[in-house]
C-alpha cells in the first residue's frame, strides 16, 4: 500500500525518505515541495534525481483538494472555500481578511458527532476524520488562491479537533515548523466543545497555542441539552482544565457564548457566567445566534445582547460581541456543504 506522505509529521518524513536509500536533505526538499510550494506530483519536484521521484512515486502519494465552489462576501473580506477530497468526500474553509492579518478558518473532521445544537455541521453526523496533510492543505491551497500570506489560522472549522486528536497534534507540528508554512503558535488558535483529555493534551505540548472553548451556558443542566458532550466532561471538569491551560501556557482561553432569545440571555445566566469564570484569565465572545434551518432558535434583541454584555463587564470579565461577516454566503458553519449536497440531490 502507498504512504500517505502528507500525513506524516516532518520526523518521520525524514525517516521515510532516509529508509529509501536517500540522504536527509533529500527529505528537507521534498517536505518544501510538499508543504511550501504546494505540488501535486513528484515529476514536478525538478530538483530530486529521476530515481528518487521515481521511488517516491511507487511507494507514496500526494493528496490534495480541488475547489468545487467558491464564495465571497460582498464586501470582499471573507471568502469561503469547498473542497472536495481524495474520496470524493468535501470539507469547508474560510478565509478572513483584517486588518491585523490573513486568516484561514479550517476544518477537523468531514462532518462531526459532537451533535451541538448551533452547529450545521453534525446535522448529517461524522463521515471520518481528516488526515493532518488534508487539514494543513486547506491553508496552504487557500493561501495559493488568495495570493497573499496565511498569517493566523483557527481550528474552528467542521468537525471538533480533540476528536482527531492524533491529525490535530500532527498538523499544529507541521503549520509551525519553520521547513513548512512557519506560523507562530501564538497565531493559531484550537477551537473545543469541552473535550478536557484533548485541552490537557495541547496543554502538554508547553506551547502557546490559543485555546477556545465552545461554552454556550453556565449550568450543566443547559449545556447538557445544548453542548451534548457535557454530559461526559461536566463543567467541574472543563473549568479546572482551562484554569490548568492558562497556568501552563499563559495564554487566556476565550469562551464561545452563543445567545439564543429565551434560552440563555437571561441576566441570571450572566449572573451565573461570572460567577463560573471568576479569577480565569479568559475572554468571552457573545455570538447572537447566526440562523440555521433546521433548527427553529432565534437571535436576541441587540439591546438584550448589549444588558448580558455590559453586566460582565461591569463584574470584570472581559467580553465582546461578535460582528457578523459573512451572513451572505451561508457563514455558519457546515452551511455551504450542506447546501451543495442538496443541489446534488436535487439534480439526481
Amino acid at each position: 500500500m502507498k504512504a500517505d506522505i502528507k500525513a506524516l509529521p516532518f520526523n518521520e518524513i525524514e525517516e521515510f525518505i532516509t529508509g529509501l536509500g536517500e540522504p536527509r536533505f533529500r527529505a528537507r526538499q521534498v517536505i518544501d515541495w510538499l508543504f511550501v510550494k504546494g505540488v501535486t506530483s513528484f515529476a514536478a519536484m525538478s530538483n530530486l534525481p529521476l530515481g528518487l521521484r521515481a521511488k517516491l512515486d511507487a511507494c507514496a502519494f500526494i493528496a490534495f483538494p480541488e475547489i468545487v465552489a467558491r464564495q465571497e462576501s460582498n464586501d470582499g473580506l471573507t471568502r469561503k472555500y469547498l473542497f472536495r477530497l481524495r474520496d470524493g468526500e468535501t470539507i469547508e474553509t474560510v478565509f478572513m481578511r483584517r486588518l491585523w492579518g490573513r486568516t484561514v478558518c479550517v476544518s477537523t473532521q468531514v462532518g462531526c458527532r459532537m451533535g451541538c445544537r448551533f452547529c450545521a455541521s453534525g446535522l448529517g453526523g461524522l463521515a471520518r476524520n481528516l488526515t493532518a496533510g488534508e487539514i494543513y492543505d486547506q491553508v496552504l491551497f487557500t493561501q495559493k488562491d488568495v495570493k497573499e500570506r496565511i498569517s493566523h489560522v483557527v481550528l474552528m472549522g467542521m468537525g471538533e479537533p480533540f476528536d482527531n486528536l492524533a491529525s490535530t497534534l500532527c498538523f499544529l507540528q507541521n503549520i509551525t515548523h519553520p521547513s513548512g508554512l512557519g506560523i507562530g503558535a501564538r497565531r493559531i488558535t484550537v477551537s473545543t466543545c469541552g473535550i478536557v483529555p484533548g485541552i490537557r493534551a495541547l496543554a502538554r505540548l508547553g506551547r502557546e497555542f490559543g485555546l477556545a472553548v465552545s461554552l454556550h451556558a453556565p449550568y450543566n443542566a443547559l449545556r447538557d441539552q445544548l453542548v451534548p458532550v457535557n454530559r461526559r466532561y461536566p463543567l467541574e471538569e472543563l473549568i479546572p482544565a482551562c484554569r490548568d491551560y492558562t497556568a501552563a501556557t499563559g495564554r487566556r482561553v476565550t469562551f464561545e457564548y452563543t445567545l439564543v432569545a429565551g434560552l440563555n440571555d437571561g441576566l441570571e445566566a450572566a449572573a451565573e457566567l461570572v460567577r463560573l469564570l471568576k479569577g480565569l484569565l479568559c475572554h468571552v465572545n457573545l455570538i447572537p445566534f447566526n440562523r440555521v434551518s433546521e433548527r427553529a432558535y432565534s437571535a436576541p434583541a441587540p439591546e438584550k445582547v448589549k444588558l448580558f454584555r455590559d453586566f460582565l463587564k461591569k463584574h470584570g470579565i472581559a467580553v465582546t460581541v461578535r460582528r457578523e461577516v459573512g451572513g451572505e454566503i451561508t457563514a455558519a458553519c457546515g452551511q455551504l456543504r450542506r447546501a451543495k449536497s442538496r443541489e446534488a440531490v436535487g439534480k439526481e
